[in-house]
């Protein structure tokens, strides 16, 4: 199958950012992974055929063209570098394109931030998994001390948020909301239906601002409402979309 429509940010005149869609009508990606996802599922860990997600993996990398890094994500703060033909185990990946032949940096998820981030000049780039543990933990803090480390300057940085379940959809327990509260205040939500909920997404903005980030683009898109997306929390371990930074060629 060809590449479905990308959802596309800037970052900057150096780097910009796309994200995945499904490429299947309403309600047709509920079928589950081992039977074959039929759209365009990025993730080997869901149970679909590992030749197909390769295969879309290897469609992408030529719709944007550029190779594509991705990581084995396990909701940490570890950052790893991002080359090609490698795949860390760690939940951000941090692209040094310095001295080097373009590079990608990708992300999966299906309801927790992709979070991509940009130097100004596109020469560092970053891939952040920033689900509500991750969040919580610092990892948005941890991706952005490795690029300061590297040479970026905060205040330069761009930021751009994808699609995730929103904080009006996300319902959590009480208590889980108020431990996740008392560590990222902003990130205390209600449903829609008056029930409790956590806004990771807000959480992750916060975190940016303090950070010193001026630069943020969120796309403001629900993954658990907008069936364009993979959710797990409407669907199940069904599959994953991709968020990837890429530099300005």
């Amino acid at each position: 199958m060809t590449v479905p429509d990308l959802v596309e940010v800037s970052l900057g005149p150096g780097a910009r950012g796309v994200f995945t869609t499904t490429g299947t009508a309403a309600g047709r990606a509920q079928a589950p992974a081992a039977a074959g996802d039929p759209g365009f599922n990025l993730a080997a860990h869901v149970g679909d055929d590992p030749d197909r997600v390769a295969a879309r993996r290897r469609e992408l990398e030529e719709a944007l063209g550029t190779r594509v890094a991705w990581m084995r994500q396990v909701h940490s703060t570890v950052v790893a570098p991002a080359a090609p033909g490698q795949e860390p185990t760690a939940d951000a990946l941090v692209a040094d394109l310095r001295g080097r032949g373009p590079l990608a940096a990708g992300v999966l998820t299906a309801d927790c931030v992709p979070l991509l981030l940009a130097s100004a000049d596109g020469r560092l780039l970053a891939a952040v998994h920033a689900g509500r543990r991750g969040m919580c933990e610092g990892v948005v803090d941890a991706a952005l001390g490795e690029m300061t480390r590297l040479g970026a300057v905060v205040p330069d940085i761009l930021a751009a948020l994808g699609p995730s379940i929103c904080g009006a959809c996300y319902e959590v327990p009480e208590a889980m909301r108020a431990q996740v509260a008392a560590r990222e205040p902003d990130c205390a939500s209600r449903t829609r239906w008056g029930t409790p909920a956590i806004d990771v997404a807000a959480g992750v903005r916060a975190q940016l601002r303090r950070a010193g980030v001026r630069h943020i683009t969120d796309v403001s898109i629900c993954t658990y409402e907008d069936e364009r997306f993979y959710s797990y929390r409407r669907q199940g371990d069904v599959g994953r979309l991709g968020g990837v930074v890429l530099p300005v060629f």
